[in-house]
């Protein structure tokens, strides 16, 4: 016996010898067992093998070795050695393999049942890794091997039900361990407790705490801070406090998890000073016994003042933790950055980030993230791809979220070939595109007015097997209607509910090719998004019957509506004045519980305002105050808008008075204000509120030419010329400047060396315009014999006209305005000049001859560099590229 004892030792040491080299400990102990007399082998080694196996993760060998010990005869001698295997097995997380094991086992030793302990072990590594249907067959199996749960099995299997939502089956069996010969102890009533609080069923839990006193049992802190969490996060602030106090009444003082869950509750529901004073009370307090707030209670209140905007107090208790010989944590200086960022201080956010490095808390992925994010946002689009560079170069690879962040920010400010650039290094990196990543680019295209690349994309993410998703359908929805393809929009909406995806049919050159998604998990189906988009659509182009027919079907389908569905109705009744259906629509919108909001009020204001009503404006003005909803510019514009067609300029004024107090103006009020001003002559007036403008809105080309042409359609040609002199050196686009007008004016008034003057400095500035702006001032000069001075800036004329300047080119929008002086025939000023009978001799030849090289130049030439975001997508990009950078060079 001795003699075998000494074996098993040696073996078990030369085992371990070879930990490091598990192929060779598995050859030993295969070799020592095989070897072995069958009546004495040497298991007790099968544990050290086993768990070198298991580190080493050799699967095959460990099964090989259950068989290996199956084998051995009489088989009764390896029965624990089998069970202890199974036990090791279940507590490395190896589910599947002590499962496997285990039935192999009962199949094998049908008449010897484990014990209940080799069962919880099983139960514990169920629960672990939340495998019910393993769990259920092994209850059954220890019932009919007739073993006797103990109170820790039924604590397993309650947990395991009340983890898998199964609450109902959990209480019946914690009903039922009584009549198994088990009396339930404090860690049952906990998880039951448990279980009810996660599933919201608080009150469920309280009941279960009263049952627990009526059977002797005294609630434990565990209970009471998990009741108390639940109240908290179901709002119920009382009723946690009443438990705190219960809590007290019982012994039990609060610890730092029960102040936690109330700071939690508080600042979750904005009662930010209240979870400040319980804070304080933690620290200073401590005669009363009060726990110490940990980096967690730090954690929760310095998100609670970020979500609050109170900056200054959130930096206050950074500073006071890195003061009391403290230190912030990776988690509390991302939340940190997110209430930085949240609040627009995104130069403080990076010093942030700084500090986080200097003080050795390395930055995760989501540190670099959040403020990539918050840049992107605020336009800040090469401190974002800077802020990337720095993550790279400390050894951190972007993920999908950063690509995506960085992507829909150029995307959003129009650089397509900057995000077009991201992409490519995206796929480049090894990091594929998600459907979010698709649909940032599909919304930019449709945006942009991309369609037929659009459409290439989609088929693209179809090709690659993207799941579309309604986001994506929203977005082609959203893109058809914007460019006029409503019915095509309508079409696909109404196919969504049979077809889900597939209902994108064939667009244009994308055709679904995947199967109907209808028995998907994730069933692509219309929301509300969608029907609002539709129905807006529809409002918009004046088919409000449609749009009705739209909203019934949207609430027959159970999409309830929201305010901004009826807000389309609303807004369009106002608009065509009828202010009776408006008012019906608002009735059936309250009746739905839906609540007016500022577009609901700027309707009924531009309703109001165009049947002159301004009594009623006003009532809405004050209903607004009373329910707290701010009005915005639009609001203003409105009234405005009514005060200024009825010629109420004192009124005008008083709201101006009023928008300039709140800071709340655009160029859109001072339009309004300065054209009725100058239309009642009040052009000192005028000429205030183009000052107003100016500091308020900022030097704006659109302020002056607004100014100049209201002056000067109203004859008010010298100050024209002064607004038009400043415009000249502030070198502004002279598209919308009536200047032709001016220089027709100044030489119908006989100031022809002002005209002259106006001409020349356009000149000198390097601006391109009309050439016909040079004849009123070249028939004037000939007209007063000044031939050699005409002729100089008919040369001029020409000079500029083969030039082809395009430097502060005139919009295409100008002709618009210019219009407003052409003849009844149509044709431009400068067709009609050409075929006048008067004027100079050098003019008509001069005419001649800029209409004859009129149109010279390439116009592709000017167009801008069309750059494919689906390049990269293909064979080959990486090579395209390439080229595409040399071609540029």
């Amino acid at each position: 016996m001795n003699q075998t004892k000494t074996t098993q030792v040696t073996i078990t040491k030369a085992l371990l010898k070879n930990a490091n080299n598990p192929k060779l400990a598995w050859q030993i102990f295969r070799r020592v067992i095989l070897n072995s007399p069958t009546t004495n082998p040497p298991l007790d080694s099968v544990p050290t093998i086993a768990r070198i196996l298991i580190r080493s993760k050799m699967l095959q060998e460990i099964h090989t070795l259950h068989s290996l010990l199956l084998s051995l005869k009489p088989r009764g001698n390896s029965h624990s050695s089998l069970t202890s295997l199974v036990k090791i097995l279940a507590k490395s997380g190896l589910l599947d393999e002590a499962f496997s094991q285990f039935k192999s086992i009962r199949v094998h030793f049908h008449g010897d049942p484990p014990c209940i302990y080799l069962y919880n072990v099983l139960f514990e590594c169920c629960v672990r890794k939340q495998h019910m249907d393993y769990l259920m067959w092994l209850y059954k199996d220890m019932v009919v091997a007739k073993v006797s749960p103990e109170t820790y099995t039924f604590n397993l299997l309650i947990r395991a039900l009340c983890d898998s939502g199964r609450l109902e089956d959990a209480r019946k069996l914690f009903d039922k361990m009584s009549d198994k010969g088990c009396r339930p102890n404090e860690f049952s009533f906990a998880i039951l407790v448990r279980g009810y609080c996660r599933a919201g069923l608080a009150d469920e839990g309280l009941e279960l705490m009263e049952l627990m006193r009526s059977l002797g049992f005294s609630p434990n802190r565990v209970v009471y801070n998990t009741l108390i969490s639940s109240f908290c996060r179901d709002g119920k602030t009382d009723d946690a406090e009443k438990m705190v106090e219960r809590m007290r009444e019982d012994g039990l003082f609060p610890d730092v998890v029960t102040f936690n869950s109330r700071i939690s509750a508080l600042c979750r529901t904005g009662k930010i000073l209240e979870a400040s004073r319980i804070f304080r009370d933690m620290q200073l307090d401590e005669d009363l016994g009060l726990p110490r707030p940990n980096i967690i209670t730090y954690n929760l209140m310095l998100e609670g003042f970020c979500k609050e905007g109170m900056l200054e107090e959130a930096k206050t208790l950074v500073d006071a933790v890195t003061k009391n010989g403290g230190s912030l944590n990776l988690e509390s200086y991302n939340i940190w950055l997110m209430g930085l960022v949240r609040n627009g201080k995104l130069v403080e956010a990076q010093a942030v980030l700084q500090e986080m490095v200097e003080k050795g808390v390395e930055p995760s992925i989501h540190s670099y993230n959040i403020l990539i994010d918050g840049l992107c946002k605020n336009r800040m689009l090469s401190d974002a791809r800077m802020v990337m560079d720095l993550m790279v170069d400390r050894g951190i690879s972007p993920d999908t979220i950063t690509y995506s962040t960085l992507l829909h920010g150029y995307c959003s400010n129009g650089k397509v070939f900057e995000a077009n650039n991201v992409l490519y290094e995206m796929i480049r990196n090894g990091c594929s595109p998600t459907i979010f990543t698709c649909n940032i680019l599909l919304h930019s295209l449709y945006k942009e007015g991309r369609i037929s690349e659009a459409e290439d994309l989609l088929q693209k993410m179809n090709e690659r097997g993207y799941d579309l998703d309604t986001v994506t359908c929203n977005i082609i929805i959203h893109g058809l209607c914007n460019c006029g393809k409503l019915d095509k929009a309508i079409e696909i909406v109404n196919e969504m509910w049979t077809k889900g995806s597939a209902a994108l049919g064939n667009l244009g050159n994308f055709f679904v090719v995947s199967a109907d998604d209808t028995n998907s998990k994730k069933k692509c189906l219309p929301d509300l998004i969608t029907y609002s988009t539709v129905i807006s659509a529809l409002c918009k182009a004046g088919k409000l019957d449609e749009a009705k027919k739209k909203f019934t079907e949207m609430m027959g389908k159970n999409v309830r509506p929201d305010s901004f569905v009826y807000d389309n109705f609303i807004h369009s009744y106002c608009k065509e004045g009828k202010l009776s259906s408006a008012f019906r629509v608002l009735k059936d919108m309250e009746k739905n519980g839906c609540s007016k909001t500022l577009q609901t009020y700027n309707s009924l204001i531009l309703g109001f305002g165009s049947k002159a009503q301004i009594f009623e404006i006003h009532g809405l003005l004050n209903e607004m105050r009373e329910r707290g909803v701010s009005p915005n510019v639009c609001t203003y514009n409105n009234i405005l808008k009514c005060l200024c067609e009825g010629s109420k300029i004192e009124d005008a004024i008083s709201c101006l008075d009023e928008m300039q107090q709140r800071g709340i103006l655009n160029v859109s009020s001072f339009r309004m204000l300065v054209r009725v001003f100058c239309k009642a002559g009040e052009f000192r007036v005028a000429q205030e509120a183009f000052k107003t403008a100016l500091s308020m809105c900022g030097h704006k080309e659109g302020i002056y030419s607004l100014m100049f042409n209201e002056l000067l359609l109203a004859g008010e040609v010298s100050e024209a010329k002064e607004i038009f002199e400043a415009a000249l050196e502030k070198s502004y686009d002279l598209g919308n400047f009536l200047y032709k007008v001016l220089i027709d004016g100044l030489c119908k008034d006989e100031k022809l060396e002002e005209a002259t003057g106006i001409i020349y400095k356009m000149i000198d500035k390097g601006y391109g315009f009309d050439p016909a702006s040079f004849m009123p001032v070249i028939d004037a000069l000939g007209e007063r014999g000044k031939k050699h001075e005409a002729d100089e800036l008919a040369e001029k004329m020409m000079e500029m006209t083969s030039d082809s300047r395009v430097a502060h080119k005139i919009s295409q929008n100008a002709g618009e305005l210019v219009r407003r002086k052409q003849n009844k025939n149509g044709g431009s000023v400068w067709q009609n000049i050409l075929h006048r009978e008067d004027g100079s001799g050098i003019a008509l030849k001069t005419l001649k001859r800029v209409q004859k090289g009129w149109g010279q130049g390439s116009i592709s030439s000017l167009q801008a560099q069309k750059y494919d975001l689906l390049d990269y997508w293909e064979p080959g990009a990486e090579h395209r590229g390439n080229i595409k950078k040399k071609s540029r060079h």
